[in-house]
């Protein structure tokens, strides 16, 4: 890793997500770990010069939906663990994310300040990290862990990926709670889970105005609310509560679609996540009764994002993998390449996202202001997604915040 005051990527073969297409040679100017000029001038200006000789140069990814310190699939045994051991096992999933390009991440439970201020200062390598803290769940919803024989009393505080809270005032409290720690956004659980014990996928979780109150206290910081949600019934019932985004979606139908069409609505489809639990998730931790559930919910997701891309719904690129199937993170540009081009896959990743993020113009694009999040490959991605699916043959380089972590032109 270097970190240089000036820095100018010489003939870089511009990938403008906007056109889809690549523009052309040009030269990056970076300051301060920010793009700062994309035009023709001397790259000599520069006090570091890097010549990229042609190859392409596009916007560091995003992945919309992650854990990092999900580092076992099952997360009874997640809330057992120690803190500190938590933390070292996510910045190695953090680095890995890193090296396949991902330099803005959005952690739907479980990463805290503490890990996104940790890479910030450079003390964890890793991608960009926006958190919602905890998740927040009912009792018995698909944050609450305890199996149908624990009798322990389930308290506020926080466990794991979650915390578990029940009726209007609680759930208040635990959304203000995470905001004041500094969460990006809200995440509720709203329908069942594959990897909670004693809900099914089919359940619908908090009340109506339980959800109200958590759009409320998210808006009240100029915020959003994120939902996992699997069925239509459940996605009805927060889109018209004012939840933005809804994480999986895999049973939702086209009254649901044309619904989050007309609220600016995103979703958030994870299909590698259920590819891959279906062949490891019993390695990876989960039990029998949790992995039976995976096959809900695979091949419907296939033809319901199909469906929503074909309508018009804003898709955005997540992956939600868990333990060490972390390592099939870029699984899902060939899961998603059989329904949307390239090109559609790539703003996924980086305008889309950025979008949801509310970070038009700062991640998702290389236009003066923006941070300077680049990676270079050796290849058009346009042509073939392929080039973003084997890091170690193609990406040539890392850039994240004018940092560099990998230079191999």
């Amino acid at each position: 890793m270097t970190l240089n005051p000036s820095i100018c990527l010489k003939d870089a073969n511009l990938l403008d997500v906007r056109k889809g297409e690549l523009v052309g040679l040009c030269n990056i100017f970076v300051e301060a770990g920010m793009i700062v000029d994309v035009s023709g001038r001397d790259p000599e200006t520069a006090q570091l010069v890097i010549d990229v000789k042609g190859k392409t140069v596009m916007p560091g990814l995003c992945d919309a939906h992650v854990h990092v310190v999900a580092a076992t699939a099952s997360f009874p045994d997640l809330e057992r663990w120690a803190g500190s051991y938590t933390t070292a096992r996510a910045g190695q999933i953090l680095s890995g994310m890193l090296s396949r390009g991902f330099t803005t991440v959005r952690d739907c439970g479980g990463a805290d300040f503490g890990i996104a201020q940790a890479v910030d200062e450079g003390f964890l390598i890793g991608p960009r990290v926006l958190f919602c803290g905890h998740a927040i769940s009912q009792t018995g919803g698909h944050g609450d862990m305890r199996g149908k024989a624990d009798d322990w009393e389930a308290c506020t505080c926080c466990h794991g990926l979650g915390t578990i809270v029940d009726g209007v005032p609680e759930v208040r409290r635990a959304c203000r709670n995470e905001l004041r720690k500094g969460a990006h956004f809200i995440k509720i659980m709203a329908s069942g889970g594959v990897s909670s014990p004693t809900d099914r996928i089919s359940n619908t979780q908090f009340a109506l105005d339980e959800i109200t109150a958590a759009v409320e206290e998210a808006e009240a910081t100029e915020t959003y609310v994120a939902a996992h949600v699997y069925t239509a019934r459940a996605a009805k019932r927060v889109l018209k509560c004012g939840v933005r985004s809804i994480e999986h979606g895999n049973l939702i139908d086209d009254e649901v679609m044309d619904l989050m069409i007309e609220k600016g609505a995103f979703l958030v489809p994870t299909m590698s996540t259920h590819e891959v639990l279906k062949s490891e998730g019993l390695e990876g931790g989960l039990t029998v009764e949790m992995h039976e559930k995976v096959d809900e919910v695979v091949e419907a997701g296939y033809r319901t994002h199909k469906r929503a891309h074909e309508k018009g719904v804003k898709l955005v690129f997540g992956t939600d993998l868990l333990g060490a199937m972390h390592r099939h993170q870029l699984l899902e540009f060939s899961i998603r390449s059989k329904f949307q081009t390239p090109i559609e896959i790539i703003r996924s990743a980086t305008l889309t996202a950025a979008e949801l993020f509310n970070m038009v113009g700062r991640v998702g694009e290389i236009v003066p202001g923006a941070y300077a999040d680049l990676i270079v490959i050796d290849g058009d991605p346009v042509i073939d997604i392929k080039y973003l699916q084997d890091p170690d043959r193609y990406l040539k380089l890392i850039m994240k915040d004018g940092k560099i972590y990998k230079n191999a032109i």
